[in-house]
């Protein structure tokens, strides 16, 4: 009896998908399925936290994501802080789709004081964002002056504010505005009449439940407690989110103050000291967490923690830095790094950094700012140079990744060198030389592939290009298609330069289009990070 020849045993064609395989499989042929991400069953979970604004990508055969999207708490004033919208939930996604993930910033803090003028209420919260999700910033709690009657109701939001006030009744703003089921958030506090001579508050609602109220003729060191937050393990471990600002109160109040703590949501805590000003509310964060195929790519187009996926021991990798701005000289790419099986360990958390692109300087008066470094474990890849520019002067390219190239300014003669790039990561900026010519004259930034043209009399004539060209950038491959990165910019004068460079090349900005007038360059393209995920 011969041994199976290793084919499928079946007169039906094989489907292959994420969910289901049939047929019979030889273990060679299981083991390319599993390689190729396509095995049913096979995946590995992805945390990843969002603490600034950026793009998401759905990887290739990700269909579903678990989310947590906390809103910028209210800041405080009299009345506490409302929470920022708190909404957790499981999404369906495209592959291959970009979303949107913004974080939303804490609303800044309110002042009450005893005078009729310089009283305000606490900023709402800015709101948070992933795709099609939105939770609401919280509402700002209530301000008004402490001797002059009148009812100051909480500001609405994701939860409401708390109210404050003398010697009317006032309530808390609304929670869950606007509505979304499950609720985002609750209702602030609210206060009853008071007696002359008093004032109390209200504290800010939060996600597990409305702000606390004060009731009859109470002083402010009785201070309301903030609405209670809610607890999300998605980040791996238990954290609470969006809890109320404590109402005004004096130090000695009885209630505690709610955690002044980065990135959780939190409404601002009111007055510590019957007036003056409170706090501001806290910035929130979205959370995403799905099942990856087991051979994946990951991308990272904005700054954020990743924690290393478990059975995961190496990557590769490419690290390109945000491109400097152009100015006369072209902006230089921002460094750009790649390699392979690069040790990691899994279920280690780290923060991976996304350089941002140079701003564009003004030909005639100063030089572009360079790009920002990118970042992943150990591995940095350096901000891309700034192009030069000055009027009436020799200056120089700025160094980074790539040089930024150099600029020489009318009537002016020598050399202005282009700025040094980094070796391993770019490579020099063009040098602008002896100009005889009564406009500019400037030169390419530098690229990852080759370093910028130099500048001479290029402008002679007004012959195309109409300034030297950047330095070419380079390829890869990472995520299955060739894409080209960190490419140096053109300089001034360029009819093929009109917008700012791609985002997430690290491109270097082009020149300005006008020799003869005070223009301003284009601004580079901010940097990218991909990883490709090596399991045991």
């Amino acid at each position: 009896m011969s041994n199976y020849p290793g084919r499928i045993i079946t007169k039906n064609p094989v489907t292959i998908s994420t969910t289901q395989a049939s047929g019979i499989w030889t273990l060679q042929q299981a083991l390319q399925a599993i390689r190729s991400g396509v095995w049913p069953g096979i995946g590995s979970t992805v945390v990843q936290s969002f603490t600034g604004s950026g793009y998401w990508t759905a990887p290739v055969g990700v269909t579903q994501v678990d989310y947590l999207v906390v809103a910028g708490g209210g800041g405080g004033s009299g009345g506490g802080g409302g929470a920022g919208g708190f909404l957790t939930g499981t999404a369906t996604v495209v592959p291959g789709t970009t979303y949107t993930v913004a974080v939303g910033a804490g609303g800044a803090r309110g002042r009450s004081e005893n005078i009729p003028s310089g009283n305000f209420y606490g900023f709402n919260g800015a709101d948070s964002v992933f795709g099609f999700v939105t939770s609401t910033g919280g509402g700002g709690g209530a301000a008004g002056p402490y001797n002059s009657p009148g009812n100051y109701n909480g500001a609405s939001g994701g939860s409401g504010g708390g109210s404050y006030g003398y010697p009317n009744a006032a309530t808390g703003g609304a929670g869950n505005t606007p509505s979304t089921s499950p609720s985002q958030g609750s209702n602030g506090g609210s206060h009853a009449t008071v007696g002359t001579g008093n004032a109390t508050a209200g504290g800010g609602g939060g996600a597990g439940g409305a702000g606390g109220s004060t009731t009859g003729i109470t002083i402010p060191s009785a201070g309301a407690a903030g609405g209670a937050g809610q607890a999300s393990t998605l980040s791996g471990s238990s954290v609470t989110y969006s809890t109320g600002g404590k109402g005004a109160s004096s130090t000695a109040g009885p209630n505690p103050r709610t955690a002044e703590t980065a990135n959780t949501g939190n409404g601002g805590n009111g007055i510590d000291s019957g007036l003056g000003y409170g706090n501001a509310g806290q910035s929130g964060i979205v959370i995403i967490r799905y099942v990856a195929p087991v051979i994946s790519t990951v991308s990272f187009t904005s700054t954020q923690s990743y924690t290393i996926p478990a059975g995961v021991t190496s990557v590769d990798y490419l690290v390109v830095a945000g491109g400097g701005g152009g100015s006369g000289g072209g902006g230089g790419a921002g460094g750009f790094i790649s390699g392979t099986a690069y040790a990691v360990t899994s279920g280690n958390t780290s923060t991976i950094t996304i350089g941002s692109g140079g701003t564009a300087g003004t030909q005639t008066s100063a030089s572009a700012s360079p790009g920002t470094d990118s970042s992943f474990y150990t591995l940095t890849a350096s901000g891309g140079g700034g192009g030069a520019g000055g009027q009436s002067l020799v200056v120089a390219g700025l160094i980074g990744g790539s040089g930024g190239g150099g600029s020489m300014g009318s009537g002016t003669s020598g050399t202005a060198p282009g700025g040094g790039g980094v070796s391993g990561q770019g490579n020099n900026g063009g040098s602008a030389i002896t100009n005889s010519n009564p406009g500019w004259c400037a030169a390419g930034g530098g690229g990852a592939g080759g370093a910028g043209a130099n500048a001479g009399n290029w402008d002679t004539g007004n012959v195309a290009p109409y300034g030297p060209p950047g330095g070419p950038g380079l390829s890869s491959a990472i995520t299955g298609q060739s894409v080209m990165y960190a490419a140096g910019a053109q300089a001034y004068w360029s009819n093929t330069v009109s917008a700012n460079a791609t985002a997430n090349t690290g491109n270097g900005g082009g020149g300005s289009r006008s020799q003869n007038s005070a223009s301003v360059g284009w601004n580079g393209g901010s940097g990218v990070v991909i990883l490709k995920l090596n399991y045991n």
